[in-house]
């Protein structure tokens, strides 16, 4: 496959500018300056100055496989992330069963092997994810699982936490954690805030946060332990970040394209649609989340994927479960509200996208050179598109009906086309 006429964008190397991209079988065969490339190969593509960068990497998503595949399953994921640019997703782990043993970590590698993407999973740091008993991180990491976390439940047991750091890192995998301390919680979901008032209730106070992310992070740091911290919200936990890198080079954050474009505004707006877990807090938070993105403070961008049936979100406020999807919308808002408003260079958006994340979970991915994957994708950041109809299997999305810049040509991934947008799409 010959890709000729691309704009490569390369955040490994800082390689920018017009090339050919020669692909032989899996692996990238040649860089070339345009019309330099072998004159013959099987399948030439014209990109016409489209954006040619290496395939985008989430490490956060839900495909609710096993048990809940009413939501999503691990084909239909797929299928969504390699729509969003996605060629590798890390699957978090609070499944039905949970990963949090062998046999629950190979159905989901041998389901996500049969997509055309690449799918990698982590394991679940404690038993049923009820945060009193280790898993076996050893053979789960044996097993393939990159990684562990009880996303979803924050662990409290600070004893049990620094046991498996210490575990992890004997194993080389990261630990990922989601900060909210449930006893400072009323309702979760909403900020406790003006949104909070706005619906009567107590809602989710940003100290939850604040309180874990310190905590965990001087943790981290003693164990020297690679710990990233998911989906922050507020501006003192991205200082705490900022803090902690100063100490260790085994800190790591993570924000959601949510997080940096809404506030708490969208839930009053949109009601079940803009609740998530942590909730969207102020607009100083989001300009903290932003300059940590700027400052290297939040290494990396990733979706939360999190899909929910429409009977689900319907519920009331206090009773539908928390969580948006973004994978096919994650691309558009990086441009729209990074890139397009001076905040990070397109360059800089793709090494949050792809090479930060790669390089927490020790991923051969994120970068474009002769002898590496084929994992690229190609989009236009100047062309428009409406998000509506939504290849997952959910639709739950507060950005359902805008209209946003960035769109997807092709997703290739091990050489072969994963995803590639019809016209009348």
């Amino acid at each position: 496959m010959l890709l000729k006429n691309g704009y490569l964008i390369d955040p490994r190397s800082g390689m920018e500018g017009y090339r050919d991209i020669l692909i032989e079988g899996n692996r990238i065969a040649r860089i070339a300056p345009c019309g330099e490339s072998a004159p013959y190969a099987e399948n030439v593509i014209d990109l016409r100055g489209r954006t040619a960068a290496p395939g985008l990497v989430d490490v956060h998503v839900h495909f609710r496989d096993p048990g809940l595949t009413y939501k999503e399953d691990i084909y239909t994921g797929a299928k969504a992330a390699a729509r969003g640019g996605f060629t590798s997703v890390v699957l978090m782990a609070n499944t039905k069963p949970p990963v949090d043993n062998a046999e629950t970590l190979r159905y989901v590698i041998g389901r996500g092997a049969e997509t055309g993407i690449r799918v990698y999973s982590c394991a679940n740091v404690t038993k049923g994810m009820g945060g009193r008993e280790l898993t076996d991180m050893e053979e789960l990491s044996a097993q393939g699982a990159v990684g562990f976390t009880d996303d979803g439940i924050p662990l409290t047991d600070e004893k049990l936490l620094r046991e498996a750091l210490k575990r992890a890192a004997a194993c080389h995998r990261p630990v990922s954690l989601h900060e909210e301390n449930p006893a400072l919680i009323k309702n979760n979901g909403v900020n406790a805030g003006r949104a909070a008032l706005h619906f009567g209730i107590g809602g989710s106070p940003r100290e939850a946060e604040i309180s874990m992310v310190e905590r965990d992070l001087r943790i981290a740091i003693e164990e020297e332990a690679d710990l990233s911290i998911q989906h922050i919200s507020t501006r003192e936990a991205v200082e705490l970040v900022r803090q902690a890198k100063r100490k260790s080079q085994h800190i790591y954050a993570e924000a959601t394209p949510h997080h940096f474009t809404l506030t708490e505004e969208a839930v009053i707006a949109h009601g079940t649609l803009a609740k998530m877990n942590p909730p969207l807090r102020e607009e100083t938070d989001r300009l903290a989340i932003i300059e940590g993105l700027q400052d290297g403070t939040i290494d990396m961008i990733a979706t939360d994927h999190a899909p929910h049936s429409a009977e689900e979100k319907a519920r009331p406020l206090t009773e539908a479960p928390s969580g948006i999807i973004g994978l096919e919308t994650s691309l558009s808002l990086g441009i729209r509200e990074l890139v397009d408003k001076g905040y990070l260079t397109m360059m800089e958006l793709m090494e949050k996208m792809s090479l930060a994340p790669a390089k927490l979970y020790r991923l051969d991915a994120g970068y474009l050179a002769e002898g590496g994957p084929a994992d690229l994708v190609v989009f236009d950041p100047n062309e428009m598109w409406t998000a509506e109809k939504f290849v997952s299997k959910a639709s739950n999305s507060p950005f359902t009906g805008e209209t946003l810049p960035g769109v997807v040509s092709y997703t290739i991934c091990g050489g072969r086309i994963a995803y590639e947008r019809n016209a009348h799409e």
